[in-house]
């Protein structure tokens, strides 16, 4: 049976321009026709839902997480998260991604956890919950000894090259990461850690990550530092501040894609005690790099870091989106950067990113006009898995 949608404006994803009074056409779960509705010739009313007070668009990715960690900037509580058991930290990563579900956040990439918390939740417990939330892992992240990563990972044994201990490694990750930088500086504007390990041995591990379907993700800052993963050929840049217009035309010119998490220094600026200045001032640079990544072409996928200090879960979503169209997106664009990009990062483009015929009738409605957004996409009207609505608040097909 067809079912259709009438919806008063449409955003694909595609970064295209809004599309109006669209007939979504629905045939077992699938989107098989993007019509404009005619109200001369209209189908069979007992078949359409009136959506047409409401914007319509892919659900969310969101390309940078952590599930095993809250938004707390109680330094005590995040020392209790970070050294718990599994058993302690399994409700708190199921609530999390409650969070992301109930803002229309249909997959998101773990960006690693030093207990392999969330990957065994993965294999243990994904199956199980009731949101249809699409979970990518990376594990343990890869650090050097002594540097920057302990919270989200592990170090090569004593005397193990990189590569060595990657190759290794068996356990059933989707992605590879590496921290190949340190953190940014709050007290010194545009300080640059030196790289975390060599050319040859990023190189390798790039390999030996293809050999097994893995993309690798980098943890990047600083212009030395990202380009030696680009250099190495790692998939993503993940925060990337303060890397330079050389790397982004790089960037641009191999399509590797950026995961810029400006939030971060927004948040750092709203949470943190003392002086502020320095957060500001790398959130300004960070626009401004994001401006230049979009006037190069750089594809650029949105993360939000949620479970850092100050960033919550879902709920930072639309605080990337609002930093994005800050730096010069448009509104089609920055919700790209949302949907159809990270959904092609992640590898779940097949099922979201595109509100297209062929694709998978997955996607978020928001109540009123593209101009209403994205303060609407705040407190969703709708999600739709596979052409049916869900209750968001109860994770319960209707």
């Amino acid at each position: 049976m067809t079912t259709f949608i009438h919806a008063g404006w449409l955003i694909d994803g595609s970064g295209g321009p809004v599309r109006k009074k669209v007939l979504l056409n629905i045939t077992g779960g699938s989107i098989t026709g993007v019509d404009t509705h005619d109200p001369a010739n209209p189908p069979d009313s007992s078949c359409v839902t009136d959506l047409s007070h409401c914007t319509i668009l892919p659900p969310f990715v969101d390309s940078h997480v952590h599930l095993a960690l809250s938004a707390t900037i109680d330094p005590v509580a995040r020392k209790r998260q970070l050294e718990a058991d599994y058993e302690t930290i399994q409700p708190l990563i199921s609530q999390h991604i409650h969070h992301h579900f109930s803002h229309g956040v249909l997959a998101v990439r773990d960006g690693g956890d030093s207990s392999g918390h969330v990957l065994r939740y993965k294999l243990e417990e994904a199956g199980n919950v009731k949101e249809p939330v699409m979970i990518k892992v990376t594990g343990k992240a890869w650090h050097q000894e002594g540097r920057y990563g302990a919270l989200i990972g592990r170090t090569p044994d004593t005397g193990e090259s990189l590569s060595t201990a990657c190759a290794k490694d068996t356990s059933s990750t989707d992605f590879v990461k590496l921290v190949n930088s340190g953190l940014n500086s709050l007290s010194e504007f545009g300080h640059e850690t030196s790289p975390q390990f060599n050319l040859d041995e990023i190189k390798k591990v790039v390999q030996h990550a293809a050999q097994q379907g893995k993309k690798v993700m980098a943890h990047a800052n600083g212009k030395e530092s990202v380009r030696m993963a680009l250099d190495a050929g790692c998939h993503s840049i993940e925060h990337g501040f303060f890397m330079g217009r050389d790397n982004l035309m790089k960037m641009a010119e191999q399509q590797v894609t950026w995961v810029p998490t400006a939030y971060t220094m927004k948040a750092a600026k709203e949470n943190i005690s003392g002086e502020k200045r320095v957060a500001e001032k790398n959130l300004q640079h960070q626009l401004e790099q994001i401006a230049m990544a979009r006037e190069f072409g750089v594809p650029i996928a949105l993360g939000t870091d949620s479970g850092s200090p100050g960033i919550l879960h879902g709920e930072s979503v639309v605080e990337e989106i609002k930093l994005l169209l800050q730096s010069g997106f448009n509104l089609p664009e920055a919700l790209r950067c949302a949907t159809y990009n990270g959904a092609c990062l992640l590898g779940v483009d097949h099922k979201i990113g595109l509100i297209a015929k062929g694709q998978a009738a997955n996607f978020i409605v928001a109540w009123g006009t593209p101009a209403q957004l994205p303060r609407k996409l705040s407190y969703l009207e709708a999600i739709y898995i596979n052409g049916r609505p869900f209750d968001k608040n109860h994770f319960q097909k209707i």
